[in-house]
C-alpha cells in the first residue's frame, strides 16, 4: 500500500505539446474528409517553417537548439496557423505567416513563455490585413489532390473552386439586402449546413472532442473555454431573440468559423492569457463578446484573432486586479486612507 505524501512530477513541455497535437487530430481528420488533403500540405509547410526558423533564431541567440526545437511548442503554433489559414492559399502565405509568428512574436520577446501575444493569432491578423483577398479564398469542396497542389504551388486559377466562409457569406448577404433574413440566407446557400457551415460543423465537433480530452487530461481548465463560449453564445442569443431576422443564432456562431478551435486551443494559451481563475473568466468572456461584435459589425468574417490580440493587451491589468490574496495575509483596503 502506498503512503502519503504523494508528489506529482510536473509534465514536461514536450509531453504537453504532443498531447495538444494529438487533440487536434480529430479536427484535422474531418478537415481532410470534407475539404481534401491540401490541409496536410499546409501543415507540413507550417511545421517545416516553424522548426527551421526556430532553430535558426536559437542558433543566432546562442541557445541550445535541440533542447528548445524538440519541445514541440513551435509545432503547436505551426498547426494552429495552418488550421486558421485557407488550405488552398499559396505556399508563401503560410510560410511568411509562420516565420513572423516564430521570429517576431515569439523570439523577439525572449522565446517560449515570454511572448505577450498569441503567435498564431498575430500571424493571422498580419496576413489578413496585408492580404485580405488571399486569406478569403476558401475551398468550395474537396477538389482532387492534383488541383489542390497546383493552387498551392502553381497556377492560381480559382474559378469555381472557392467560396466565402459561412460567416462571410451571411454577413455579405445581410448587408447587401435589407430585406434578406438570416433564415432565408442560411436555408438556401450551398455553404450552410444544419447548424453552421457545411462540413465545418463536423470539423468543429472534432475540435470539441479534442478539447474535452485536454480537459480530461487536465492540460487546460474549464474557465477559459466555458467563459469564451458563454460570452459569445450569450451575446448571439440576446441579439437573436431581439431580431432573429438580422442576427444569427448562438448555435450558428458556435459551429461556424474557428469558434471551437479557438475555445480549446487558442484562448487557452497559458503564456499570453490570463492566469488567475477569476481573470480567466473575464478574459474568456471578453474575447467572446469582442468576437461577436467583430463578426456582426466588423469588416472581417471571423473576429477571434483580433479579439484575442486585443485582450492579450489587457492581461497584465486583469491579472493585477484578480490576483487572490496570499495564504495567511489579509486584503488591505485600497480606498482613501488605505494602503495598497
Amino acid at each position: 500500500m502506498n503512503n502519503s505524501p504523494f508528489v506529482l512530477q510536473p509534465a514536461s513541455v514536450r509531453s504537453v505539446m504532443v498531447r495538444v497535437l494529438a487533440a487536434l487530430l480529430p479536427g484535422v481528420a474531418a478537415y481532410v474528409h470534407f475539404f481534401g488533403a491540401s490541409i496536410l500540405i499546409q501543415l507540413g509547410l507550417a511545421s517545416a517553417t516553424a522548426l527551421g526558423t526556430e532553430a535558426l533564431v536559437l542558433f543566432l541567440r546562442r541557445k541550445p537548439v535541440w533542447l528548445f526545437v524538440s519541445d514541440g511548442s513551435a509545432l503547436v503554433t505551426a498547426w494552429l496557423i495552418a488550421l486558421t489559414f485557407p488550405p488552398i492559399g499559396p505556399w508563401w502565405l503560410i510560410v511568411v505567416g509562420t516565420a513572423f509568428a516564430i521570429v517576431i512574436v515569439k523570439h523577439l520577446y525572449g522565446g517560449l513563455g515570454q511572448n505577450p501575444f498569441n503567435p498564431a493569432m498575430a500571424a493571422f491578423c498580419l496576413m489578413i490585413v496585408a492580404y485580405p483577398l488571399l486569406m478569403s479564398q476558401w475551398p468550395a469542396g474537396a477538389a482532387d489532390f492534383a488541383t489542390q497542389m497546383r493552387l498551392i504551388f502553381g497556377n492560381r486559377e480559382l474559378d469555381g473552386l472557392t467560396m466565402a466562409t459561412p460567416l462571410d457569406a451571411l454577413r455579405t448577404a445581410l448587408h447587401g439586402n435589407a430585406r434578406t433574413t438570416v433564415e432565408a440566407v442560411t436555408g438556401s446557400g450551398p455553404v450552410f449546413g444544419y447548424l453552421g457551415g457545411k462540413g465545418w460543423e463536423w470539423i468543429a465537433l472534432g475540435y470539441l472532442a479534442g478539447g474535452l480530452w485536454l480537459l480530461q487530461q487536465r492540460l487546460i481548465t474549464w474557465h477559459l473555454p466555458t467563459a469564451f463560449l458563454a460570452g459569445l453564445g450569450l451575446c448571439a442569443g440576446l441579439a437573436h431573440l431581439a431580431n432573429p431576422g438580422l442576427y444569427a443564432s448562438p448555435l450558428f456562431h458556435l459551429f461556424s468559423g474557428g469558434t471551437l478551435l479557438g475555445a480549446f486551443f487558442i484562448v487557452t494559451d497559458p503564456v499570453s492569457g490570463a492566469t488567475t481563475p477569476r481573470g480567466k473568466l473575464i478574459f474568456g468572456a471578453a474575447i467572446g463578446l469582442l468576437t461577436w461584435v467583430i463578426r456582426t459589425f466588423g469588416a472581417y468574417p471571423d473576429g477571434i484573432a483580433f479579439a484575442v490580440m486585443l485582450m492579450n493587451i489587457g492581461v497584465p491589468l486583469i491579472d493585477m486586479y484578480t490576483q487572490p490574496p496570499v495564504f495567511g495575509h489579509k486584503i488591505r483596503n485600497k480606498g482613501k486612507g488605505g494602503h495598497p
